[in-house]
């Protein structure tokens, strides 16, 4: 079992730029794939970037690819999400999920389906606006 926390939401201007952390506690997040996703108002949940267990493969999605990245500090437990160039539609709740094990390399795109994971954190509130 792990809980997780995310911090590092705020507002930015556009074209600035975040860095969220997702903290892990109660087991290590290296054994774990972790899923970023992100929710605006009145829209539907969606991934943003997934990094694997133990191998580390990863997967953006289209609007992040070249602005964002995912990275793991196994000594601080966390994984991060730079995010960079940001846009006023970057404005989400965006939260971390983890699947113990879980490969994004097998299984088909189950890592894209917040569902798939089963330990969530909170979410930490994004705001992109002049």
């Amino acid at each position: 079992q792990v809980q997780l926390v995310e911090s590092g939401g705020g507002l930015v201007q556009p074209g600035g730029s975040l860095r969220l952390a997702c903290s892990g506690s109660g087991n290590q997040l290296e054994h774990y794939a972790i899923g970023w996703f992100r929710q605006a108002p009145g829209k539907e949940r969606e991934v943003v970037s997934c990094v694997s267990a133990m191998d580390d493969d990863t997967y953006y999605s289209d609007f992040a690819k070249g602005r964002f990245t995912i990275s793991r500090d196994n000594a601080k437990n966390t994984v991060y999400l730079q995010m960079n160039d940001l846009k006023p539609e970057d404005t989400a709740v965006y939260s971390c999920a983890a699947s113990p094990g879980g490969l994004l390399k097998y299984g088909g795109p189950w890592f894209r389906t917040y569902e798939q994971y089963n330990y969530w954190g909170q979410g930490t509130q994004v705001t992109v606006s002049s």
